[in-house]
């Protein structure tokens, strides 16, 4: 593994700590890796929502549009992708 130095505000790091006081984590080096495994599953979520707009405008530049007004497009779109998740 990979040793790092980093600076954290007092908050932060009253934080980890009572983390770690409270036995959720066993030392400090856990807590933090914990919060970049979230960091990381939000990038990843950020991710998809970016290839899904940029698919959405890909389909608007083609004319692959949904029929009916905006709103019901939208509330269908919405509709579909409940479903599909």
């Amino acid at each position: 593994m990979v040793t790092r130095n980093v600076v954290l505000t007092d908050t932060q790091d009253q934080l980890v700590q009572a983390l770690v006081a409270s036995g959720r984590y066993q030392n400090v080096s856990e807590a933090m890796r914990a919060g970049l495994r979230l960091m990381e599953q939000e990038e990843a979520q950020l991710a998809d929502i970016r290839n899904g707009l940029i698919e959405g405008l890909r389909q608007a530049d083609t004319g692959d549009l949904a029929d009916g007004s905006g709103a019901d497009a939208v509330r269908r779109a919405f509709a579909r992708a409940r479903t599909t998740s």
